[in-house]
């Protein structure tokens, strides 16, 4: 296959050399090379089977714009710009193509976030969420952390759950639910050695969606990769 990768950063960096380890052919381009989603045109996209974003939630609005109008395949790692998510659902529908979103593409988190709707099914805990990442991340809390909280949410609606964020050195990402009761604490904890696991599950969901139409949350998928 042959994916297009859009950001240079460290994790969008990581994707594009995990991808040609899984033998795929690979271009990237750096937001300077792409303003305003300006290199997305159809002959920078002939023959790419799917295009994975890592840049800003600015950058990756205009990118889905571009990409989508056209009918192109999506994988979406950047978080920070779900007020507009319906807006791009509808236009990868509309147009043909297809967009694959997650707030975290590591596996290991998709199992936190299932162990997490396990836990908040507990009745006599108050619940709150810990995360940890590098001080160049740009949203807080991070939209793995929001996840979580709507995860808890959705389990039981209307109860409060704090969010703490920190923002330390290169840290690559940690999150802890926690419950406490008057009698006791329990403790769902993820903590990422390196970017290698986000970045393979994001090439993972490229390979996924390379060929579909249509519109999904890495959640919804990743049992099937």
């Amino acid at each position: 296959m042959l994916f297009l990768v859009l950001g240079k950063g460290k994790t969008g960096s990581l994707v594009a050399e995990i991808a040609r380890e899984r033998g795929h052919g690979v271009r990237a381009l750096d937001i300077t090379e792409n303003q305003s989603g300006s290199a997305l045109t159809a002959p920078t996209l002939a023959g790419v089977d799917a295009v994975i974003d890592f840049t800003t939630p600015e950058s990756a609005l205009e990118n889905m714009r571009a990409v989508l109008a056209l009918g192109g395949r999506m994988v979406v790692g950047t978080t920070g710009w779900y007020a507009h998510l319906a807006e791009m659902k509808a236009l990868a529908i509309r147009r043909g193509g297809a967009l694959l979103y997650g707030t975290n593409f590591s596996i290991g988190v998709q199992k936190l976030f299932r162990l997490t709707a396990e836990l908040a099914r507990l009745d006599g805990y108050q619940f709150s969420i810990n995360e940890t990442h590098h001080t160049s991340k740009l949203d807080a809390p991070s939209g793995t952390a929001l996840t979580l909280k709507e995860i808890i949410l959705s389990v039981k609606p209307g109860v409060d759950v704090p969010v703490t964020s920190h923002r330390v050195g290169d840290a690559k990402g940690e999150h802890i639910v926690t419950a406490t009761s008057e009698h006791d604490v329990l403790e769902l904890r993820h903590d990422a050695h390196s970017r290698r696991g986000f970045a393979l599950g994001a090439v993972r969901a490229a390979e996924w969606v390379a060929g579909k139409s249509g519109a999904w949350e890495f959640r919804e998928i990743f049992d099937q990769l």
